[in-house]
């Protein structure tokens, strides 16, 4: 038994099984990245981008530059894309890093090739477009551009020929991102790839290639085969969640890798009428056991799950009672016999038939498993098997 009052439980072999799965249906032409942002969406970054590269990962990315230099501080040598942006300011530590960045705009691969050529190296970046998710990118049908009173080419093309003249740049890559590739309806992510490619075939028309086209995030990779182009960005499959419609189940296996416990520390019988934590919101309607257990939403256990989310213990559910503290939480065991201090309480996670998966936790909460597991705190022990 591990001293562990609160860990998280990581199976590197559940997440490298599904990484094979997510490669087996890749076009066979295509690369393939493991998108390991978010500390590896909760399951640690470090960890998890060595198991994808051991398993055939030819590239990663991240969202931020302290991301990459994280792996990159690891050991990690392997291409890193930071998906995000990066202040111009750091120009020098992400070619000084080998970290590839993503640009949508001249000013900021300006910098990257000042950088560049201080140091006597190229700067790889990629361009991100936006073909209607809204968020970053170059605009296919942008018609003027002005950065801090520097006016630009009047077009996106445009843009991009002028990164590609500046010295000490290699535009490796160009890519876009889908809004509801998770969607059954493809008819929208067909159109953004759509628009995508006809992109770039008039950025040919300028004399620049690009050796990377790629669009294709988890559910794009496994429900949409023609977007998988030059390269593949799975994150949330890899982690063994399925990011869309059950059709997606039938293509591709996945396991779930992360499993969240906490160790049960007190246990107590109380009367009928006990009042249970802050705010008194929670009164026992006859006698009953309560166990306290060593996980608060200071650990990620979300609050709005007080009195209403469960866990299991002895392989049977007890509902939570009461307000969630920082720290603690109390669970209902008086239909469960023998419960003792140091007994496991399994947040989510784990096999069998009274588990409770990220995926029901979410949809209890009206959000997404992303969000459950890349909220578990970074103070709570990762423990990898």
């Amino acid at each position: 038994m591990n001293s562990h009052l609160i860990w998280a439980e990581v199976d590197r072999g559940a997440f490298a099984h599904n990484l094979r799965e997510l490669h087996r249906i890749t076009s066979p032409s295509a690369r393939f990245m493991a998108v390991v942002k978010a500390n590896g969406y909760g399951h640690g970054a470090v960890e998890v981008a060595e198991t994808a590269l051991e398993n055939g990962a030819d590239m990663l990315g991240v969202a931020r530059m302290a991301e990459g230099v994280q792996l990159r501080n690891a050991g990690i040598s392997a291409p890193i894309l930071i998906l995000g942006y990066t202040p111009l300011e750091h120009s020098t530590d992400l070619v000084s890093h080998d970290l590839t960045q993503t640009v949508y705009a001249f000013e900021a691969a300006e910098a990257l090739s000042e950088a560049a050529s201080a140091l006597h190296k190229t700067a790889q970046i990629h361009i991100k477009v936006d073909t209607g998710m809204g968020r970053l990118g170059l605009m296919p049908d942008m018609p003027r551009i002005s950065l801090m009173g520097k006016h630009l080419p009047g077009n996106a093309p445009r843009v991009i020929e002028s990164i590609a003249r500046l010295p000490h740049i290699a535009i490796e890559g160009i890519f876009t991102h889908f809004s509801v590739a998770d969607s059954p309806d493809d008819v929208i992510t067909l159109q953004q790839l759509g628009r995508f490619l006809a992109f770039i075939d008039k950025v040919k028309e300028h004399g620049i290639e690009f050796p990377l086209r790629h669009a294709a995030n988890s559910a794009a990779l496994i429900n949409i085969p023609e977007t998988h182009l030059d390269m593949v960005r799975p994150g949330i499959s890899l982690y063994g969640f399925y990011p869309s419609s059950p059709a997606s189940r039938s293509r591709v296996s996945l396991m779930p890798a992360m499993t969240l416990k906490a160790r049960i520390i007190q246990v107590k019988r109380v009367p009928s009428g006990f009042y249970v934590s802050y705010g008194m919101t929670h009164c026992t309607e006859s006698p009953t056991t309560i166990a306290t257990v060593a996980a608060g939403y200071a650990d990620g256990l979300n609050r709005l799950l007080s009195s209403r989310g469960q866990m299991t213990v002895r392989g049977k559910r007890a509902g939570i009672i009461g307000r969630i503290c920082m720290d603690l939480s109390m669970l209902d065991v008086g239909h469960i016999p023998d419960v003792q201090v140091g007994d496991e309480a399994v947040i989510f996670g784990g096999r069998g038939p009274e588990c409770i998966s990220a995926d029901e936790v979410a949809e209890s909460l009206n959000t997404i498993h992303y969000e459950i597991v890349t909220s578990v705190a970074s103070r709570v022990p990762r423990v990898y098997f």
